[in-house]
């Protein structure tokens, strides 16, 4: 049966989705996706894997996707981060079995992304793209779709979205900002470029970006046109998002905790999870927010979560009449709501800093020193200066190591072979040799050896090229040298 396309793929396979949750790293996993779909979600995708990780590691396969299958989470799509045509669509070949249509992440913006060349920092490289999304839509049995984020001008972004359609891309999902706009700038994502998107392109378009509760996806699909709606933050903070509810906030921890017990992920994903749905109220119980971060076992979880419930509900029963939300909030802290990330100038004053962008510290700050501003330090290299006044994280003035001759690893400086120490000591035991800068004596050793032995039997200590009758016991010797 041939594969179905555009919008016959998205009616039919994808069950003409309007509700869909994003791909998330380490947070769009299975339970997640089950609880999402429980409360409106007709559509999900894997958290994003890396193709060239998928394609040789067994295990990684087989956490990630294999060992997850489930009927009832489908349709689902599977997105990978590639720069090699060749590595993506072998990978995507062993996941196929396993979803209904393959997403290339184009919308990455992180640093991860820049370091890796994938995600959104792969925007300007027309030519490769439509290489990888044509060899996918040749050898793949399921659609290829694609996930991108919007230039600045809306005139190349329209050009971008046609290549990718004419490549053959079935699918396009449009994140509204640029792979500037991210943490404390990401600022508001502009809903006029994918709806110019959506105009251009013949295939289903789905908006990414400013979804906060369901009335914000109504108005998205009618302001765009688009065919379906994704959400990443909104739907971490409320998963009921969808259903258009806000329920309280256990409840939704506790209905995940349980899928958890079923459908086991790692300890860390849970945590996370139960940071963004008890967000406003761990800013109240911050006793409890550290507990969460200690805790090691999902029972602890479980723990803490119980409670954080048993402090909400005595404070529910201790509360006055026409009492209203604290901070700003449009609800009680125990209810699910929207997480308004706040902008630089908002961060700074919660920082203690005044009103600048050189106020913003953390991943951004590192993102910025590491494109070249010197002036902003990450809060970890902040402490080191602090330690030492006169120390440099100018990457010029980093010390430049020799790298090893046989695997390209640092060499150790005093290595008679100019090696690392693995590579070393296997040429050292292979050539019965000694390397004092590694502390490796293989040929002091093995002489002390055959010494011992000769003086055992009254006999004179041979020259080592002389090995004679020695050579019986030689293996056992260098092994014992090896193991020492």
């Amino acid at each position: 049966m041939p594969k179905l396309r555009g919008e016959a793929f998205w009616r039919e396979t994808l069950r003409s989705a309007h509700y869909v949750v994003a791909p998330m790293v380490d947070q769009s996993e299975l339970a997640w996706r089950l609880l999402s779909r429980r409360h409106g979600a007709q559509l999900c995708y894997t958290p994003m894997l890396h193709a060239q990780v998928f394609l040789r590691d067994a295990n990684y396969r087989r956490e990630n996707l294999y060992d997850e299958a489930c009927p009832e989470d489908r349709p689902l799509i599977v997105q990978f981060c590639a720069n090699d045509p060749e590595v993506f669509v072998q990978a995507a070949l062993l996941a196929q079995d396993y979803c209904d249509a393959i997403d290339l992440n184009l919308g990455c913006p992180q640093m991860i992304a820049k370091r890796g060349h994938y995600g959104a920092f792969l925007q300007e490289e027309w030519d490769l793209l439509q290489r990888m999304i044509l060899l996918a839509n040749e050898k793949l049995s399921v659609p290829i779709t694609c996930k991108i984020r919007v230039f600045p001008e809306i005139d190349k972004t329209v050009k971008y979205a046609q290549m990718l359609e004419k490549a053959g891309c079935q699918l396009l999902t449009v994140h509204g900002r640029t792979k500037e706009q991210k943490g404390p700038l990401a600022g508001v994502a502009s809903w006029e470029h994918i709806q110019a998107v959506r105009k251009a392109v013949n295939i289903p378009v789905f908006a990414n970006g400013n979804i906060q509760c369901l009335s914000d996806v109504e108005e998205c699909i009618r302001k765009t046109g688009v065919h379906g709606v994704m959400s990443a933050e909104g739907n971490l903070h409320n998963p009921a998002l969808f259903e258009g509810r806000n329920p309280l906030v256990w409840e939704m921890a506790e209905e995940y905790l349980e899928i958890v017990r079923k459908y086991p992920c790692p300890l860390s994903y849970v945590r996370a999870h139960l940071f963004k749905l008890w967000h406003h109220t761990l800013q109240v119980y911050q006793q409890l927010r550290e507990e969460l971060a200690k805790v090691k076992t999902l029972e602890g979880i479980v723990d803490v979560n119980r409670e954080l419930k048993l402090r909400c509900q005595e404070e529910i029963a201790n509360q006055k009449g026409g009492e209203k939300p604290k901070e700003g909030l449009p609800f009680f802290h125990w209810i699910c709501q929207p997480y308004i990330r706040p902008g630089p100038k908002e961060r700074c004053r919660e920082n203690g800093d005044s009103g600048t962008e050189k106020g913003v510290r953390g991943k951004r700050a590192l993102e910025e020193e590491e494109d070249g501003n010197s002036e902003l330090l990450s809060k970890n290299k902040q402490k080191k200066k602090l330690r030492n006044p006169n120390k440099s994280f100018d990457p010029s003035l980093k010390p430049k190591y020799a790298k090893c001759d046989q695997c390209g690893n640092p060499k150790g400086t005093k290595c008679v072979f100019n090696m690392c120490r693995g590579c070393c000591k296997k040429r050292a035991f292979k050539e019965v040799a000694d390397c004092p800068g590694h502390g490796l004596l293989f040929k002091t050793k093995f002489e002390k050896s055959l010494s011992w032995q000769h003086s055992q039997r009254g006999i004179q200590t041979p020259e080592i090229s002389q090995r004679g009758d020695a050579e019986v016991g030689e293996t056992a010797v260098l092994r014992e040298a090896g193991d020492s």
